[in-house]
Order: C-alpha cells, then structure tokens, then sequence
C-alpha cells in the first residue's frame, strides 16, 4: 500500500468517526418513539408529556428535567392519553423532592383540559425541584418529574465526552502505528534527506 493510499484510508477513516460521533451526540429528543421518551411518564392508558422552555433564552429548544438557566420558565403537559383528559389534574412544582414536606413554588390548580394541555410558568431559581402531576381518579395517577436547574449534569458531561474522547485515542494510535511502518518511515526520511 503506498503511502498516498494509506493516507486516504486513514482520511475516510476519520470521517467516518466524526460523523458516526456527531450523528451519536445530537439530541435526539424529538424524534423517539413515546415509550422511549424520558419525558413521558405514566402507564398504557395514562400516559403523559412534560416539556418546559425558556425562550428569553433558547427561543427553540425545549428541556424536559435538565433546565440550563434559572429564571422563567414555561410548562406544558401533554395528556397524551384521552383517560386523563376527562378527570381533575393539578400540577405542582416543589423545591426539593417531596410533595408534602417541601415548599410548592407553583400550583395550577385543579381542573379538566379536553384539550390534553396544561400550561403554566413560574420563576426557578438554581437548584433541584420536582414537578408533581396528579389525576383526581380512582385510583388517583400520580407522576413524578425531577428538575435540575441551571445545575451541572456530570453524568450527561461524562456521557457526550466518552465518544470523542475513544476516537481521539483510536486516531492516536492509528497515526503511531502508521508512522512506524517503514514505508511511511522511508517516505519520511526521503523527504528530510
């Protein structure tokens, strides 16, 4: 293999990597089927959305538990399900992780949406809150969303790293390992001769 090939080899190679990285780090949010959503909650029959938004912000993105910024935020729930459309649901944002015992930072009261959507706003400030979303049913559905504002995801960090982090190693030891064939060798010291 002459080192013009071993070139273009290596240069295909490393496309390959950074698309198949690229194409692994895009959020891919908005295009799971619903039972691979991890902003859907709830059981066959019962099921439910949370989006929330900060469009002083990011006027497109959309967040479901990881909020990058304190400050206003918009709610929608999405009662995908027509069981939930037709009984009492309240929503209720607390500061911590229980519903009793933690201070309620926001309520929308309890009331039916035909339309399948609840909507509210409130300000948050750094921290970890909980949104509770109860159904007034027998039995009563309850869900549960934990939110993380303005606050480090290290998991998520760590996640996004590992890829890029592996292909920089393999390049690593794909451009030793092609420095140290004699024809790149020879080719080398040709060119320093």
């Amino acid at each position: 293999m002459t080192y013009k090939q071993l070139l273009h080899l290596n240069i295909t190679v490393i496309l390959i990597l950074i698309v198949g990285l690229y194409a692994g780090m895009a959020d891919a949010h908005g295009n799971v089927p619903l039972n691979q959503d991890s902003c859907v909650r709830g059981e066959q029959g019962s099921k439910l959305h949370l989006s929330t938004y900060q469009p002083q912000n990011e006027p497109t993105a959309h967040y479901c538990s990881e909020i990058p910024t304190e400050g206003e935020i918009f709610f929608v729930v999405d009662l995908i399900d027509q069981a939930l459309r037709n009984i009492p649901v309240t929503m209720r944002i607390v500061r911590g992780t229980s519903e009793t015992e933690d201070e309620t930072v926001s309520i929308v009261r309890s009331d039916y949406y035909p339309d399948g959507v609840i909507g509210g706003r409130t300000n948050l400030e750094q921290g970890n809150y909980t949104v509770f979303i109860t159904g007034e049913s027998i039995p009563p559905v309850h869900y549960e969303y934990p939110l993380r504002v303005q606050m480090v995801n290290y998991s998520a960090v760590f996640q996004k790293a590992i890829g890029p982090t592996i292909a920089l190693l393999v390049l690593i030891f794909v451009g030793y390992k092609l420095t140290k064939t004699k024809k790149v060798q020879n080719w080398l010291s040709s060119r320093h001769a």
